[in-house]
């Protein structure tokens, strides 16, 4: 669980920006998101799928982009 320790003289925006960083470090949100809904057992393969896919493309393009 994140949880950020004020110090003394320390803005309340300053520590709410390092507590959602933290939060963010520590992928909650994504985390919650995830179990927020059911997906179906081929539906989360397709979902994985898409992403191997999508993840494939942006790294050939930028080996692409590296060669020039």
């Amino acid at each position: 669980m994140a949880f950020v320790v004020v110090d003394e003289g320390e803005s309340i925006e300053s520590a709410l920006k390092r507590f959602k960083r933290r939060v963010q470090q520590e992928a909650i949100i994504k985390e919650i998101k995830k179990h927020s809904v059911y997906f179906k057992p081929g539906e989360k393969k397709r979902m994985k799928e898409a992403q191997a896919r999508k993840r494939m493309r942006r790294r050939m393009k930028r080996e692409k982009d590296l060669d020039y």
